[in-house]
């Protein structure tokens, strides 16, 4: 089946654009943004993912202020055009690759609507690609990219006005693609021999003049299987910008991190971050936390509304919650990303740190499944 897309001279197989690589089911791909005030007042974010071979296309915009988040829920039937990426009441439009993107979100019941436009403060930087094995089989295998950037424009919440003044509204743009547990779980065979796991850390912060980025995966003995660490340049304009990557982006040779947990929980009451350049440069960065945003608004691990799960043709729905109502260690709710306030000697930043620790992780203590730091 043919698309757009296919009058570009992007094609690597001789086959439609369509069609993916692998015929897993749970082939995605996505867009991930985040955005947030400097003082962490507020923080919104939204996610869009087309799921091929599953012919399901979803999308969610989630707000926390005030001490409460809001979340719109939207799903259907995959479009049979790929560049047609809105869904329910959202639309993303894609202005300039890679530099800009503006998201349009129309009256719904969830009370959350707006005008928003994304626009680039960096280049991009391409991860490592991930892969994970479980009962030795590949789960999740993907690729992604992150940019920092600025927004503007205006959004409207239960009511509430809020002003997305460039000069304060910071933020991340995260575009993944590749296999990844989504949708209801594959049905028969035997039952899994290893118990679930994952450790997940992801921190894009903001300075004046650039940004800086942490990612690792670790297994339940604090293996190591993934990590990546970057400092890049930040520009004013996207005229300055030097094109899709950065030449002057510098690569960590190492990274770490020490975390200290809230008791009861597997949240960050602050955390430690080290950039190892390898050149004698090593960035030590400390964080403290501003806002707490549960993931579970944009999907992840929400009992109801999960990514890739079929809900019908057309399907959209709003909730919310307060803030501090909520179980910490209940399944949906331990994916977490805080607003950070970033320092690193006498410089100040902002930005956000994310967390997923599911089962063992003997580096942090956690030594059942749902147990909570001591």
């Amino acid at each position: 089946m043919l698309s757009r897309l296919d009058d570009y001279p992007v094609h690597q197989a001789p086959v439609p654009l369509l069609g993916p690589a692998t015929s897993d089911r749970n082939v995605y791909d996505r867009y991930w943004m985040n955005g947030f005030d400097r003082d962490g007042e507020f923080y919104f974010a939204f996610g869009l993912a087309r799921y091929q071979h599953r012919g399901i296309q979803d999308a969610a915009f989630s707000v926390v202020i005030d001490g409460r988040q809001y979340a719109l829920h939207a799903s259907g039937r995959a479009p049979a055009e790929p560049t047609d990426t809105a869904v329910g009441s959202m639309r993303l439009e894609i202005t300039e690759p890679m530099q800009s993107m503006r998201l349009l979100v129309s009256p719904n019941e969830a009370g959350i609507e707006g005008e928003l436009v994304y626009t680039a403060r960096t280049a991009n930087v391409e991860e490592a690609r991930q892969t994970m094995r479980r009962d030795g089989r590949v789960i999740m295998d993907a690729t992604r990219f992150t940019q920092w950037g600025r927004w503007s424009g205006s959004l409207r919440v239960d009511g509430r006005e809020l002003e997305i003044d460039p000069a304060r509204v910071l933020g991340t743009k995260d575009r993944s693609w590749g296999v990844r547990p989504v949708g209801e779980p594959d049905a028969g065979g035997a039952p899994s021999a290893e118990q679930p796991q994952i450790f997940f850390l992801w921190a894009p912060l903001h300075w004046d003049d650039h940004c800086t980025h942490l990612g690792l995966f670790e297994d339940a003995q604090g293996g190591r299987w993934h990590q990546g660490g970057a400092v890049l340049p930040a520009y004013d304009s996207l005229d300055e910008l030097p094109g899709v990557e950065d030449p002057a982006t510098r690569r960590a040779r190492t990274v770490d991190y020490e975390v200290d947990y809230i008791p009861g929980t597997r949240r960050a009451a602050a955390a430690r971050l080290l950039l190892d350049m390898g050149d004698g440069e090593r960035r030590e960065i400390t964080l403290e936390p501003l806002l707490t945003f549960r993931m579970k608004g944009l999907g992840y691990l929400h009992p109801e509304w999960g990514q890739g799960v079929w809900k019908g043709e057309q399907a959209e729905a709003g909730e919310s919650w307060a803030v501090d109502d909520i179980d910490e260690l209940a399944l949906e709710n331990i994916h977490v990303q805080q607003v950070v306030r970033a320092r690193c000697g006498s410089s100040s930043g902002v930005g956000v740190l994310e967390q997923l620790a599911i089962g063992l992780h003997a580096p942090s203590g956690f030594t059942d499944f749902f147990g909570g730091a001591e």
